[in-house]
This record gives C-alpha cells, sequence and structure tokens, in this order.
C-alpha cells in the first residue's frame, strides 16, 4: 500500500514537471513571436481604431488609421488626412494589441518614398509640417514636386493657390529625417 501511495506521488510530481515545461516553453514562444512584431504590424492590427499619436516635433495627431505602410500611417481626421511617417513619432495612445502581417513583399516595401512619390503624380496640395523646436510654428503650404532617395521638393504655395509655375513663391527641400506629418488640404487627398 505504501508503495502505491509513492508511485502516484511520483507520478504526481512527474506529471507537474511535465506542465510547467510546456508552461514555460509556450511562454518563450509567445516572447519570441511578440520581438519579431513591427509597430507597422500592430498599427494594421489597429485598421479603422482612433488613435493619438504624439509626435516628436510636441505635435498630437489625432485620428482613424486608415491606411499603414512600412514606415508611415495615414490618419482620418473628419475629412482631412494625415500622413505620418513612423520614425517622426515619440507615442501613439490606444494602440491595441492584435497584429498584423503586411500581406505581400510589395506592401512590405512601400516606405516614405513611395507614399510621397504617388502624392506628387496627385499633384495634392498639402500642409507641410516640420520637426521644429517650436511646435507651433506654422505648417509649409505646397505641392510636391519632386521626391529623391531622402528628401523631397516642395513648391511652396500660398494657401488656395494652384500648382503653377507663377504661383510658386519658393521651393524648399525637405530631408526626410525632419518630416513630422503631411495633412491634407482638401478632403481625402492622401
Amino acid at each position: 500500500m505504501r508503495w502505491d501511495a509513492l508511485f502516484d506521488d511520483m507520478e504526481a510530481q512527474l506529471a507537474a514537471e511535465h506542465l510547467l515545461g510546456l508552461e514555460s516553453e509556450v511562454s518563450e514562444r509567445a516572447r519570441v513571436e511578440i520581438a519579431g512584431i513591427d509597430v507597422s504590424d500592430r498599427l494594421r492590427g489597429a485598421l479603422g481604431q482612433a488613435l493619438d499619436v504624439v509626435l516628436r516635433s510636441g505635435m498630437v495627431v489625432s485620428g482613424g488609421v486608415s491606411h499603414v505602410g512600412s514606415e508611415w500611417l495615414v490618419l482620418n481626421e473628419g475629412s482631412l488626412q494625415w500622413l505620418v511617417p513612423l520614425a517622426a513619432v515619440l507615442t501613439y495612445r490606444g494602440l491595441g494589441r492584435q497584429a498584423i502581417a503586411a500581406q505581400s513583399t510589395v506592401s512590405r516595401r512601400l516606405g516614405i518614398a513611395s507614399a510621397l512619390r504617388v502624392l506628387a503624380r496627385d499633384r495634392a496640395e498639402l500642409a507641410v509640417h516640420v520637426l521644429a523646436a517650436n511646435p507651433g510654428e506654422a505648417a509649409i503650404y505646397g505641392v510636391i514636386d519632386r521626391v529623391g532617395k531622402d528628401h523631397f521638393d516642395l513648391a511652396v504655395l500660398m494657401p488656395g493657390e494652384v500648382r503653377r509655375a507663377g504661383n510658386v513663391v519658393s521651393v524648399v527641400t525637405v530631408p526626410f529625417g525632419s518630416l513630422a506629418a503631411l495633412r491634407s488640404l482638401r478632403g481625402r487627398e492622401l
């Protein structure tokens, strides 16, 4: 009889050890999986949700997530849209835990230059916000003329002016690293 209790106790200890080993393995696999998640995957998981995005400039942009690239996201704020480079973001408020990986290698390669080239092609009128010492500084209004590897040229216009050679006040070159955000000047251009 004592041996039955001894063997039952040994079996219970082995079962508990096995269960502990499985729990440890599951925890480790979860940590490894989480370590491979990009913030863009988390943003894809938040499509349609409202976020407050705090930029390195101190400005806060709020809106519903509508598009996510590998280096940027678009937020809908009423009828206006914001294109925000992920590199310009300090924090996200309201970002859930769900993550969705990019569906194709093409969408993984859609960097900030790709998004800016589309805006240049469409001649979208924009307000360009740069990372500045004073976040209250006025935006630069214009149309993107050219997009390089790490910068773009903005034809500066007076607000409401159409992009024509005679209306261009100046041309400003903006390095991608100093870009805080772009805002559409008309509803849903981005």
